[in-house]
């Protein structure tokens, strides 16, 4: 099971972090990933000055937004569990 956690922080939050929520419960659900990837939200995760940040496994992904959600997902999350 590949852990998510999307920082829903003060700054993340004003930046969209709800946006990047539902679009990867949204992807999760496409692609059947239900029983592979944990979602969570989390509280700040300590990058603040890098728009959303995600933290996928052990690894930080920072500059989340509606825009590039899906090629985060598909780089950074799609690409370990398929």
């Amino acid at each position: 099971m590949l852990d998510v956690f999307v920082c829903i922080g003060s700054s993340c939050h004003l930046r969209g972090s709800y946006d990047i929520i539902g679009g990867f419960k949204s992807l999760i659900e496409q692609h059947g990933l239900q029983d592979k990837v944990n979602l969570s939200a989390s509280f700040c995760l300590g990058h603040c000055t890098d728009g959303v940040t995600v933290k996928v496994g052990e690894e930080f992904v920072t500059g989340l937004n509606k825009e590039n959600c899906e090629e985060k997902f598909n780089q950074h999350i799609l690409s370990r569990v398929k």
